[in-house]
């Protein structure tokens, strides 16, 4: 994925640190000569979607070059580090930020401690037994997922992830997601079928794009960046957002058509996973909007500018008077 023609070098070190009153904090940023280089911003950008989450339950990230790609280096409280990392040997072909896989390991520098929490590279030995997670490919979803499983249950996740995945914004509490309604609450509170040609009740009808709607009304009247950027992230965080969900929605519709074994179904399925995949794309552009989003400052109050002095008029120099001659 290319750069964001919108991107600005110093993004990188405005994220978190200028954040207005009331946001929550991220892990701090790196701090090192490198950082302050285009190609370095660069490879955190396109890493912002592991990096983010991860920050965001107050783990420090940092990326570093393995044996033949950039991975990301994420330091815990126990001394020990977390190692997310693309194929090594042999290297990806993919652009970094998008392998076919990762592999995520805890590893400690002074002791003998190399412990495999997640892999979804395919092996490259053909005897071998697949592993469950080759078939979640380069998701960022499940490596947070996998993170958060192990290191709750060893007590070193600093910050839990809320129910959202986000951090909440304490100025306000969280707009609220309908439930998912299963067979029988429809049948019970939707009434009869509806008849697209006629009035619909939406209170029954489009509970989700009325709770969609709910988040537009409050991000546009809200005053606070911050607040803004945590409604926006409610869209945005690449494992719990909107875009992931309904990503997620579209896939599960196109397996479901593919059950009716008609060729239509199975047409319709892979335009549904086409849909599916254009929706991570757009979530792989806009991931850094949220922090650019919690970075922005409110404007100064205008102050109206005194007029400008003018120096004094000075009297025009008197015209000399002309001598007339007579012969």
């Amino acid at each position: 994925m290319g750069a964001d023609s919108e991107d600005d070098p110093a993004t990188f070190h405005n994220e978190g640190r200028h954040a207005p009153a009331g946001a929550s904090p991220l892990a701090p940023l790196p701090d090192h000569r490198n950082t302050s280089t285009a190609w370095w911003q660069e490879l955190w950008r396109r890493h912002a979607h592991i990096t983010t989450p991860l920050r965001q339950r107050g783990l420090e990230c940092d990326i570093e070059f393995g044996l033949s790609a950039y991975l990301v280096h994420v330091s815990l409280p126990d001394d020990s580090h977390l190692i997310i990392s693309p194929p090594q040997e042999p290297p990806s072909n993919r652009p970094p930020g998008d392998p076919e896989g990762w592999t995520v390991t805890r590893q400690h520098r002074d002791q003998a401690l190399f412990e495999l929490i997640y892999d979804s590279i395919p092996s490259t030995d053909p005897n071998a037994p697949e592993r469950p997670e080759v078939r979640n490919g380069g998701s960022a979803s499940y490596v947070i997922e996998a993170i958060d499983q192990q290191l709750s249950q060893l007590g070193l996740l600093p910050t839990p992830p809320s129910p959202t995945g986000l951090p909440l914004v304490p100025t306000a509490p969280q707009p609220r997601v309908p439930e998912p309604l299963d067979h029988a609450d429809v049948a019970q509170t939707a009434g009869p079928p509806l008849n697209p040609a006629s009035d619909v009740d939406r209170s029954t009808a489009y509970v989700y794009g009325d709770a969609l709607l709910a988040l537009t009304d409050r991000l546009n009247g809200t005053e606070s960046y911050a607040e803004a950027a945590a409604l926006l992230g409610q869209i945005l965080e690449p494992t719990h957002g909107l875009l992931e969900r309904l990503g997620e929605l579209l896939e599960a519709a196109g397996e479901k058509a593919k059950e009716a074994e008609e060729d239509d179904g199975f047409d319709l399925s892979y335009d549904l996973a086409d849909a599916a995949a254009e929706i991570r794309n757009l979530g792989e552009t806009l991931h850094v909007a949220e922090d650019r989003m919690r970075a922005l400052a409110p404007p100064q109050p205008h102050r109206p500018t005194a007029p400008r002095a003018h120096a004094p008029y000075l009297p025009l120099p008197a015209l000399p008077t002309l001598q007339r001659h007579t012969r």
